[in-house]
């Protein structure tokens, strides 16, 4: 398996090992695999009692040749990365609502209880693997290969990102963020790790700020060089491979959980609350890949760009505004351009790679200059026959977190985004009206990292208290805790380099 640029005219090619460490191409696309893999039927049988770090084996061997890591080696980097999970599924599935076949599928259960902890482990754990043999093949006196990761957060990416690469060897973490712009408990996550190799900048502005001067500091090429940049956030390929394993895991959850009976009318829908298009497109190579999901539902905050996409066949960036699901507070959605270009291939781009990645390296461009760009009706019409969409707005967030509360037995506490998920899950049910769909919609981070929704939202009931009922222990101890803070006054890409540069003279790096 080899990998391509979205946005490459020309035919070529790059590793595994290359697409995860340089994590963005040199056009400024995305990586993807030069094909998606087509499972045998045989799978749905064979699989469907697997454990998940099993099934992560078998998806991710798909996309990983054996030259590159071997059998043995991609079992210890699997077993590693999810040892550190608090759930013995990883991933559980638990029902939200039985009656109207609804289901949540837990991905907080990780050291920094969100949903970005499944891949990120798997990407820290990758980028010491790679590293720790490149120099050891090194010969004495050679300096050794260092990489510097730069990534930027709308909240929960960076703590994720932290945590998987605190204290790896030859790593240094760059976070930025936006001040003021995420929650005061994922502040604390991300400052609160003291390690030498960890750096947090509070940048003013937006998450897009962040994210461009991120993607600029990428597009330096001999700053690149220099300092062998690579990326954690959902730009990195490896991060949509490791996510894919959790649609398997929760369709054999179900699959196993519901009578004999009725599983030859089984049929499930995804509903994937949507920021950066990363988790929804792990989804979408799952169902490319043989999984059948019967549709995947994009559901969007009130920064509604995917939904206005889908309505319209615009991707138009309009200023981000500040909702109660804050880690969805994006106006461009990056990994929406991998989704695109299969979209862009099999209308517009007559199946033609080098046509594809160029019509939509225009689009980009037109992006980048106009603000917007607008597809063909033929690809408009294609995305809406894979996706599905739904805008929810603050008020609506609130009621579901209370509504949810109220009507489940065990008092279920969502956070905001799984309540965006979940508000567009019950929609789809209503206007659906199909009883033998189940719906799984992603429940992407434990409530604790909200308490001002969830709050807001829960305080009405006498027996509430977020102390008792959703903090956990260990999430109690980040206020106390002594924190390491880089405040940033602009996003410009000088400024941004030159603490890269300060910082890694203090590692020892530079």
């Amino acid at each position: 398996m080899s990998y391509r640029s979205t946005r490459s005219s020309e035919p070529q090619s790059v590793s595994f090992e290359e697409a995860v460490i340089t994590g963005l191409a040199t056009d400024g696309g995305l990586f993807i695999p030069a094909e998606v893999p087509k499972l045998p039927e045989s799978f749905l049988k064979e699989w469907s009692g697997l454990s998940f770090e099993a099934l992560a084996f078998n998806i991710m061997r798909f996309y990983i040749k054996q030259s590159e890591i071997s059998d043995d080696e991609l079992k210890t980097l699997i077993a590693k990365s999810y040892s550190t999970f608090r759930a013995k599924e990883v991933t559980p599935l638990v029902a939200i609502d039985s009656q109207k076949n609804l289901y949540l599928l837990e991905l907080f259960h990780g050291p920094t209880y969100a949903f970005k902890d499944v891949a990120l482990q798997f990407v820290g754990n990758l980028f010491e693997f790679f590293l720790t043999r490149k120099n050891a093949a090194k010969k004495a006196g050679e300096s050794r290969d260092i990489i510097t990761v730069v990534g930027a957060t709308s909240g929960d990416t960076g703590s994720a990102a932290i945590y998987g690469l605190r204290n790896k060897k030859d790593v240094s973490v760059f976070i930025l963020y936006p001040t003021g712009r995420i929650s005061p408990l994922q502040e604390q996550q991300m400052a609160s790790v003291l390690d030498d190799n960890i750096h947090t900048l509070s940048v003013k502005g937006t998450f897009d700020d962040c994210q461009d001067v991120v993607k600029k500091v990428f597009g330096d090429a001999e700053f690149n060089q220099k300092y062998h940049v690579g990326a954690v956030n959902s730009i990195n390929w490896a991060r949509i491979l490791a996510q894919m394993t959790y649609y398997f895991h929760a369709y054999f959850q179900l699959l196993n959980k519901i009578p004999e009976a009725e599983k030859a009318d089984f049929k499930v829908k995804f509903v994937v609350p949507s920021g950066n298009f990363g988790d929804i497109l792990a989804g979408f190579y799952a169902k490319e890949m043989g999984l059948p999901i019967e549709e995947l539902v994009v559901a969007t905050n009130e920064n509604d760009i995917l939904d206005r996409f889908l309505h319209s066949g615009k991707y138009d960036k309009v200023e981000v505004k500040e909702t109660y699901s804050p880690a969805m507070d994006i106006c461009v959605s990056s990994n929406f351009e991998r989704f695109l270009w299969y979209m862009i291939k099999r209308t517009n781009g007559g199946n033609d790679d080098l046509k594809t990645g160029a019509i939509l390296a225009e689009y980009m461009k037109d992006l980048s200059s106009k603000g917007i760009f607008e597809v063909t009706p033929e690809t408009l019409k294609l995305s809406q026959s894979v996706l599905d969409s739904a805008r929810v707005s603050n008020e609506e967030t609130v009621k579901t977190i209370k509504e949810t509360y109220a009507n489940t037995s065990n008092n279920y506490i969502l956070d905001p985004h799984t309540a965006v998920g979940v508000t567009t899950s019950l929609r789809k049910i209503a206007s659906d009206k199909d009883s033998n769909t189940k719906y799984i919609s992603l429940s992407t981070a434990h409530p604790a990292k909200f308490s001002s929704v969830v709050n807001q939202a829960l305080s009405g009931f006498s027996e509430y208290s977020f102390e008792k009922s959703v903090l956990p222990e260990e999430l109690k101890k980040l206020a106390s805790l002594p924190l390491k803070i880089k405040l940033v006054d602009n996003a410009e890409l000088k400024t941004i380099e030159s603490i890269i540069v300060e910082e890694l003279a203090k590692e020892g790096k530079n």
